[in-house]
């Protein structure tokens, strides 16, 4: 887990790459958009959703979501305990605002079928948490954590030859 400031901002661009390619490729099959779209249009697609998802990561929903883990967790101690609670809350904040995001494409993009905008929004966001929770507990979060651990610890022997 990152320590510093400098560490949970490479953590959290991590996260965001895994979970932005995986939520990009999990929305572009749901809407049936995979062979309709064009390879720039996924890559604008993947810039513009990592650029906001990781600007919301950074200065909204993460700062967010730390303070409501370490206000409502007893047991710091435990790692699993926290490590459970910030993903909870971390994909409750960024489906929240990330939904918002894939309304607002869709509108532009070829308007809204027939919904009204509160029943379009509530649809993208029970779709997008039910992928985003599991991915982000059993896929994601654990590999970014691995690698992570892997890069905080291959700079710490770094620093210890060069002494």
């Amino acid at each position: 887990m990152p320590t510093t400031k400098k560490e949970n901002f490479y953590f959290g661009m991590m996260m965001c790459v895994g979970m932005v390619i995986m939520m990009t490729t999990y929305n572009l099959i749901t809407n049936g958009l995979i062979g309709n779209i064009s390879l720039a249009a996924v890559l604008m697609q993947f810039v513009l959703g990592f650029m906001i998802a990781f600007l919301l990561e950074l200065f909204v929903v993460g700062p967010a979501a730390q303070k409501i883990v370490f206000s409502i967790t007893r047991n710091k101690s435990s790692k699993m305990i926290m490590i459970v609670a910030m993903a909870f809350f971390m994909v409750m904040g960024m489906v929240t605002f990330m939904s918002m995001y894939g309304l607002a494409s869709s509108y532009y993009g070829d308007g809204l079928p027939g919904e009204s905008l509160l029943g379009s929004y509530f649809s993208i966001f029970i779709k997008n948490f039910v992928f985003a929770l599991p991915l982000q507990l059993l896929i994601v979060g654990p590999i970014v954590r691995f690698l992570f651990g892997k890069l905080k610890a291959n700079r710490i022997n770094e620093s210890l030859t060069t002494v």
